[in-house]
Order: structure tokens, then sequence, then C-alpha cells
């Protein structure tokens, strides 16, 4: 795509992003196999290039929404305990500082509270999954984070705001884990629990948005909600993803990683 051609409409995805550094260790038992497939494939499941990407990470949380406004983002490696190695993986991606201060007056207009910080480098819920998807860094990024306050309605209004920036080039990435409880992972107990909310959550994720919408902010009362999101900072990023969209999702990840059902999705 040149600058002079008209942008095709880019999706809103919902991705894992995995554990840590996860894909770039060795897996012997293939744990984190699928979804790097998943993630790896993702280029050939869009309409064409991106222009640039906003991903929506649930490691940055803020007082209202900010953007990265850093044309040469450093990465902030937020993960703790794993080999040395893994803390000198590079992604040398550009930045988008014209996106991030479209993004930020888009979130203002629609009476959302926004600004661009300018220092802000790249968490790990955004570099280890593009550095999957995207190896080339060559498509610019901005990360946008999540309000503290995780109220779904609030991040479902920031996803419509943002929705116009597809027809643009963007694409909009929403990047969690439909399950974050840490203790459950490999625990067995936590098979049906996971597998009862994905369900849940893969059927609210298909429906036609104004039921979708209303199942998302009621969210908690879903089955074992809480026992698969505990704090729920990874699974609101989906309702960015999903706010900016006015059709229904459809999964289009999902498999058992260490014994608990995660998915992905995406919204035409």
């Amino acid at each position: 795509m040149t600058d002079t051609a008209t942008p095709m409409r880019q999706p809103s995805l919902f991705i894992p992003h995995g554990g840590g550094p996860c894909f770039f260790m060795p897996d012997p038992d293939g744990t984190w196999r699928g979804m790097e497939a998943y993630l790896r494939g993702l280029i050939d499941t869009l309409p064409e290039r991106p222009r640039a990407l906003l991903i929506i990470s649930g490691h940055w949380e803020t007082e209202g929404f900010a953007l990265t406004g850093n044309a040469s983002p450093d990465l902030i490696y937020d993960y703790y305990n794993f080999p040395p190695h893994t803390y000198e993986l590079t992604y040398p991606v550009a930045g988008a500082p014209w996106l991030a201060d479209r993004a930020a007056a888009l979130l203002r207009e629609a009476g959302l509270t926004a600004r661009v910080d300018a220092e802000r480098g790249l968490d790990h819920g955004v570099f280890i999954p593009m550095k999957v998807a995207f190896p080339d860094a060559d498509i610019p990024l901005v990360q946008m984070s999540i309000d503290a306050s995780y109220d779904p309605a609030l991040h479902m209004r920031a996803g419509a705001a943002i929705a116009s920036l597809r027809d643009e080039g963007v694409l909009i990435i929403g990047s969690g884990l439909s399950f974050h409880n840490l203790r459950a992972f490999r625990d067995p107990r936590a098979t049906a629990p996971s597998t009862a909310f994905d369900q849940w959550l893969t059927q609210t994720v298909q429906a036609e948005p104004v039921a979708r919408s209303a199942a998302l902010i009621n969210w908690a009362d879903a089955p074992f909600a809480r026992i698969c999101q505990p704090q729920e900072d990874h699974l609101i990023p989906l309702m960015v993803a999903a706010g900016a969209s006015d059709q229904a999702g459809r999964q289009d990840y999902g498999e058992q990683v260490w014994g608990a059902a995660i998915s992905g999705y995406s919204f035409a």
C-alpha cells in the first residue's frame, strides 16, 4: 500500500500474548507451539499490510487513556526470573506519533480522557507477540493503555471512539489472555471452569453487537468468571477490540494451554 492508496479496512483483534517471553525460550513440550503458530499466521488473515498497529496491552494501566508518542520506543522487560537472554531481546520498531495524536484526539472527542506519553516504551504484552506476528518490526506501532478502573463499558466506548482508524489502515489489537489465573495454570481443577468460561466468552463475542456489549459489561456474572480472571487486566483489552466493531466477532484461535482454555478473536 502506498501513501496515496486508499487503505482497506482492517479488523480489530483480541490476541493471547503468552506467558512472559515464552516464544523465545526452549519449549520441549510444545506448550506454546499452537499460540505461536496463530500469531505467526496473523498477517495472512489481514486484507492487506496495515499502515500501522495500535495495541492495547493489559500491562499498562493509567488514569484515563494514554498512548505512546515516542518515535523510537524502548522495550520494557516487565517479566521476572526468566533466562538472561530474554532481557536482551530486541524489537526495533518505529513509533507513530501521528497515530498517537490522532487516537488521543478521537478519544477526547468522545468525551474520554486521553494523553500522549512521549517517554513510555513498549511492554512485553506488545513486543513479545509482535515479534512473532511481525518479526521484521517494519510496521509503525503505538501502544495504548487500559484505564485503571477496568470499567468494561468505558473500554468499549474507547474502542468505538477509535474505530474509524480501521478505515485508515490501522490494525487495532487487544493483547491479553482470556484465561489469566497464574495460580490455576497446570491445575487440573481449572480445566472445567476455564472451558465453561471460554464457551460463554466465545458465544458472547459471536453475538450481535448490542447483545455482546450488554453481556461483556456484565462479564463477571459469567460462569466461573472470577476463577478465570481474578483481576481482569488481561481481559479488558478485549472490550476495546469489541467496541471497535459493529459486527459479530468470531473465534480464530482456541486451545488448552497448561490445562486452561484460551481463545483469540477477530472482529470485521
